[in-house]
Formats: structure tokens, C-alpha cells, sequence
């Protein structure tokens, strides 16, 4: 289990997509729009990591027609986010206006499961350390447990500078957008 730990310690220590996501929500809309949303990208771990042990990511992998139809919703998705950034906000010294709770939470799960890397991830490298079905569950929960620390941890930092990046209101569309051009050719 140690080196199953170190090894996913590791690899969620990495930045990537989720915590630019992460980061880029905490800071355009405040440290409970961050958390929110990290909550919501682990619970789309959670979701993988489910449908790792019940042999769906094997089939994701077997199909690059599944597999490419995922990425380009992932892709849609971001893109969407992106645009819905775009629209007239208030002025940059007006207060950050939170957006709702269940949406946030939501479009966290959603960037997260509509990534197929997030569940070949999950089909590559949990069978490393784990045979059986419930060795796979544990496996995928002490991977949750540290991927949440660190997401929620980024969701703070973000929310801690999010009043020093507020200039111009764009940034947080032209970053969605980024990560959709990332998620449709990656």
C-alpha cells in the first residue's frame, strides 16, 4: 500500500487539466466555487475509479470510437464553460458574485468524467497494485483521499489570489478555452 501511495502522491502532485480548472474556478469565483469544484473532480474520480473495478474502462479502452466521443464532450463541455465565461460580467472591482453550489459541483463532475485519460488512468494503473475487486476499491479511495487533499488545497490557493487576477475578466474563458483545445487534440 506504501508504494501505491507514494506513487499516486506523485502523480496528483503534478499539476494537469483538473487543477487549472481547479485553480481558474477559486479564483474567478471565490474559495467556495473552488472547493465546490474539487469536490466535484474527485467525485468524478470516485465515478472512474468505480468504473474501473467493474471492468468499463477496459471497454473504453477497447473502443477508440467510445473512447474519442468522450473526449470530444470533454472538449464540448470546456468549450462551453469557456463561452459561458465570455458573457458581460460586472466590473472588475465588483464582488466576486457566486455562482450556485449545485452547478459548480456539477460542471466539476462533468470536466471530470467526461476526460477518458481519467479512466484509462484508472485501468492502467490500479491493476499495479491490486488484484481483487476490493483491493481495487481500497486502492481507488486512498487515491480520492489524496487527490481531494491536494485539489482542495489548490482550490485555496486559487481563492487566496483570486483578487489579484480579477483584471479584465476574461482570463477565466480564455483558460476554458485553453483546456478545450487541450482536451480535443490530447
Amino acid at each position: 500500500m506504501w508504494a501505491f501511495v507514494l506513487a499516486s502522491a506523485v502523480l496528483v502532485a503534478v499539476p494537469g487539466p483538473n487543477m487549472v480548472y481547479i485553480v481558474t474556478r477559486a479564483a474567478a469565483h471565490g474559495r467556495r466555487a473552488g472547493l465546490l469544484s474539487a469536490l466535484g473532480v474527485e467525485t468524478g474520480t470516485l465515478v472512474h475509479a468505480g468504473l474501473a473495478v467493474a471492468g468499463a474502462a477496459a471497454l473504453l479502452a477497447a473502443s477508440p470510437v467510445a473512447s474519442g466521443a468522450i473526449r470530444w464532450a470533454g472538449a464540448g463541455y470546456l468549450l462551453r464553460l469557456g463561452l459561458r465565461a465570455l458573457r458581460p460580467r460586472p466590473a472588475p472591482t465588483a464582488p466576486i458574485v457566486p455562482e450556485a453550489a449545485g452547478r459548480t459541483f456539477r460542471d466539476g463532475v462533468l470536466v471530470n468524467l467526461l476526460n477518458p485519460k481519467v479512466g484509462l488512468f484508472f485501468l492502467a494503473f490500479l491493476p499495479q497494485f491490486a488484484t481483487t475487486r476490493a483491493g481495487l476499491l481500497v486502492h481507488g479511495a486512498v487515491f480520492f483521499a489524496l487527490a481531494l487533499a491536494v485539489d482542495l488545497g489548490y482550490a485555496l490557493a486559487g481563492a487566496a489570489v483570486s483578487g489579484r487576477l480579477r483584471v479584465g475578466g476574461r482570463w477565466p474563458a480564455v483558460i476554458y478555452l485553453a483546456l478545450a483545445g487541450y482536451a480535443a487534440l490530447a
